[in-house]
């Protein structure tokens, strides 16, 4: 299994066309030709991904992730001042649809929309209460889920030019979104691992979004783009 930490501005996999064929799944293939692909991130997310080494292991991982067997956790910044629920988290619980007119864009669809649960609880406000730093989980893992979920909220993440108005997409020079930690079994031995990614330094970005709350401050002990390996005797 190969951990890896994703820029925000490269594709994670292949798109259409031969301006979309530098991605992250191709660079590592062309380092390991045994490496393939289990999940991914959207272009403009940055962190944490895993890739397999062969198919056995590439199985394994497809299984625990359809399984909902991985845990996965987010940080962003969005935008206004979000109050922390009763009890510290809270649940999204919306239906995803494609936006077939208007794709790659997401809607929220009662009637055709998959089941999309998204958890998540506040990390800090800013002094000035215009953003807030904010800790997700995604339970399911439909394209564009966080950002799709937190526009329904009413805080759309800053930087994000697909569900953002035009005053919060300018507001960060990147989308605000970073997948910072993984819980997941070893495809081949088991063991439970707990991965960690430090957010890749965007002092522009970070000053110019956030003032006083820094981007992924939970994350400090930890060296900027650095990916932190823990193994425990269980999941977690």
């Amino acid at each position: 299994m190969l951990v890896l930490d994703k820029p925000s501005g490269l594709l994670a996999v292949p798109g259409r066309g031969a301006d979309k064929q530098d991605c992250l799944s191709a660079r590592v293939q062309a380092r390991y030709a045994d490496a393939l692909v289990v999940h991914r991130l959207d272009m403009a997310t940055s962190g944490l991904m895993v890739m397999a080494r062969g198919l056995a292991a590439q199985r394994a991982l497809n299984r625990a992730f359809a399984a909902r067997e991985v845990t996965k956790r987010y940080v962003a910044v969005v935008a206004g001042r979000l109050e922390a629920p009763p009890g510290g988290w809270g649940t999204i619980d919306l239906p995803i649809a494609v936006d077939w007119p208007n794709r790659p864009r997401r809607t929220i669809d009662h009637r055709l929309g998959k089941s999309s649960l998204t958890r998540w609880r506040v990390l800090a406000i800013d002094e000035t209460g215009t953003c807030t730093r904010v800790d997700l989980e995604p339970v399911t893992g439909r394209s564009h889920q966080l950002r799709v979920h937190l526009r329904e909220l009413g805080h759309p993440i800053l930087g994000d030019t697909l569900y953002a108005p035009p005053d919060v997409q300018a507001r960060a020079g990147r989308l605000l979104l970073h997948a910072c930690g993984l819980h997941v079994a070893h495809p081949l031995t088991g063991e439970a691992w707990r991965l960690k990614a430090g957010h890749r330094s965007d002092e522009r970005s970070s000053r110019q979004a956030t003032g006083s709350v820094r981007f992924c401050d939970q994350l400090q002990e930890f060296l900027p783009g650095s990916v932190v390996v823990a193994k425990s005797p269980q999941h977690h």
